[in-house]
């Protein structure tokens, strides 16, 4: 009788803790979906001229280096 309290016991806390870690990935999904992860016209919020630079000169002509042909 004993075995069988604790199997029935040891199954409940299963399911209390799978039924926790389900309701807490369903909150994280919720955050994820609400949350903006970049602005989606970048050039319309950002002033003309204040973008993203390109490579330096001395970076976009440099040419590879070492032993491999």
């Amino acid at each position: 009788m004993e075995t069988v309290i604790t199997l029935l016991a040891g199954a409940l806390l299963i399911a209390l803790g799978t039924r926790l870690i389900h309701r807490l990935n369903a909150q994280h999904d919720a955050r994820i979906a609400a949350h903006r992860f970049s602005d989606p016209y970048p050039s319309l919020s950002r002033p003309p001229g204040q973008g993203n630079p390109g490579p330096p000169e001395h970076i976009a002509h440099r040419r590879p280096t070492g032993s491999w042909p």
